[in-house]
C-alpha cells in the first residue's frame, strides 16, 4: 500500500482509553469542514487510513479514528490492522460507551486547526456506522451523515422521523455474514429504513451496488472509487455553507 502523507494524534475518552487517529488534510489554510470516519468490527486498519487521505482530496479534514482496540470477524481478511492497544474495548454501537467515544473525537475534530467546528460529518462502516447512526438520532451534532454497510434494527427504522442530518447510505445488494455482515445489515432492512426516512421527508440519499457485499468497500476497487467520488460531492453540497 502506498505511503499516506497524514498527522496522528491521539484522543481521550476519559474513563475508557486513549484512541490514535488519523488526521488528513487537504491543501491549503482552510478553514474546512471536517469528516470523522469510524471502522468496522474488523477493527482500525491501514485501509480507513487511505480513505481518510482520499477524502481530504475533496476539501476536507478528514479524520480516521480507532474508536476501539482489537478486531474480529470474518471482515478482518480484507483489512492491513493499524495497532492501538490504549483505545477502548469494543462497545456496542447502541452502548452509552460508544456515543461517548463518538462525542470526546467530535470534541477533538472540532478543536483542530483549520477546521470549522459547526461544518462536521460522521461517517461509519458496519459497527462504526451503528455507532454514527444512533449518536445522530439519540444526540445530535452532525451536519451531515454516511453510512457504509450499516445496520438497521427496528426501533431505529421506527426512530427514522428524528434524523437531524442528511443522510449518505451505501449497501451492496449481496450483504451478507459470510464477509462481515450480520442479520442487521440485511439489504431489505436498509432498504426499509431509507422509505422510512423519505416518508419521514428527511434528507436521504441511497445508492445499492448491485452484487456489493458487505466489505466491497475494501474489496472491489470500483465500488472504492464510487463511493468516494460520491461522497465527496454529498457533502460538498451539504457542508459548503
Amino acid at each position: 500500500m502506498e505511503t499516506v502523507a497524514v498527522e496522528w494524534v491521539k484522543v481521550a475518552a476519559p474513563g475508557l482509553g486513549v484512541m490514535l487517529a488519523a488526521v488528513a488534510r487537504p491543501p491549503g489554510a482552510g478553514p474546512f469542514p471536517a469528516i470523522l470516519v469510524l471502522h468496522g468490527s474488523h477493527g482500525f486498519a491501514q485501509e480507513y487510513v487511505r480513505l481518510a487521505r482520499d477524502l481530504s482530496g475533496g476539501g476536507l479534514i478528514a479524520v480516521a479514528a480507532c474508536w476501539f482496540r482489537g478486531g474480529e470477524g470474518p471482515g478482518v481478511a480484507f483489512v492491513t490492522p493499524v495497532a492501538c492497544p490504549d483505545a477502548p474495548p469494543m462497545p456496542g454501537a447502541t452502548s452509552p460507551e460508544a456515543m461517548q467515544t463518538v462525542d470526546a473525537l467530535l470534541k477533538a475534530i472540532r478543536g483542530l486547526p483549520g477546521a470549522r467546528p459547526h461544518r462536521i460529518a460522521l461517517f461509519g462502516h458496519s459497527r462504526g456506522g451503528g455507532a454514527v447512526l444512533n449518536y445522530m438520532l439519540r444526540i445530535g451534532g452532525a451536519q451531515a451523515v454516511v453510512l457504509n454497510s450499516a445496520g438497521y434494527p427496528s426501533q431505529l427504522v421506527e426512530a427514522a422521523s428524528q434524523a437531524n442530518a442528511p443522510i449518505l447510505m451505501l449497501h451492496g445488494t449481496a450483504d451478507s455474514p459470510t464477509d462481515g455482515g450480520a442479520a442487521l445489515s440485511n439489504v431489505q432492512m436498509a432498504r426499509d429504513f431509507e422509505s422510512a426516512l423519505l416518508a419521514a421527508r428527511k434528507p436521504v440519499e441511497a445508492v445499492f451496488y448491485e452484487g456489493g457485499r458487505h466489505n466491497g468497500l475494501f474489496s472491489n476497487a470500483a465500488q472504492y472509487r464510487d463511493e468516494v467520488q460520491r461522497i465527496v460531492a454529498f457533502l460538498q453540497r451539504h457542508l459548503r455553507n
